[in-house]
């Protein structure tokens, strides 16, 4: 028995469609949008659509932005020597925190995914070979994650690269700062020796 009515059915749905949103978190914010003042409401509204609508990619780096290009490649104070290769946008704004990072970027908008059915034809690969090939880029960094699909996806990248005279590097993983080696796995122990570096 359907204990809702259909359109609060159908709203809690929609909700449940977003990642990491199960059924009773979905719920509640089903009950809170109906809590909304209509005016409140209709203002939500509008902002999921209007960033569904004037959200677009950046024609360098597929980065989201708002107009041609995004406020990165606008920034002449860049390296746009070093292109930085991600996922997806979230990862850049995770780099772009740390105020390290002073090159440019290339956002795939997904990992290789043989198992979800995502292959290199599905994500942005083809652009960023095309934009090596039209400037003068001198670094690579894949910042892909280290699990299976960003390792794969980083793999698949550095092997098209080759071709290149272009130097392809990869993040170093291994210790997180505060962390003891008691604690730590094989694999991040093996990645930190892997990653190691002198000390000057």
């Amino acid at each position: 028995m359907n204990h809702y009515a259909p359109p609060l059915e159908k709203l809690i749905e929609q909700f449940e469609k977003l990642p990491g949103v199960g059924h009773k978190s979905a719920q509640r914010l089903a009950f809170f949008v109906l809590s909304m003042g209509k005016e409140e409401a209709q203002e939500f509204a509008k902002a999921i659509m209007d960033a569904k609508t004037a959200i677009k990619t950046c024609k360098v780096c597929q980065n989201l932005c708002e107009g041609d290009l995004c406020p990165i490649c606008s920034d002449k104070a860049r390296d746009f020597s070093t292109v930085c290769v991600v996922a997806d946008p979230k990862d850049l704004i995770a780099i772009e925190r740390t105020r390290e990072y002073k090159g440019v970027y290339h956002v795939l908008h997904g990992v290789i995914s043989p198992l979800s059915g995502i292959g290199p034809e599905d994500i942005k690969i083809k652009e960023l070979l095309q934009r090596i090939a039209d400037s003068d880029i001198k670094e690579v960094i894949l910042a892909t994650n280290p699990d299976t699909e960003g390792e794969t996806t980083a793999m698949y990248i550095a092997r098209l690269l080759r071709p290149f005279e272009v130097k392809t590097t990869r993040l170093a993983y291994g210790m997180p700062v505060g962390g003891h080696l008691e604690f730590s796995d094989q694999k991040t122990l093996s990645m930190a020796i892997e990653g190691r570096r002198e000390i000057k």
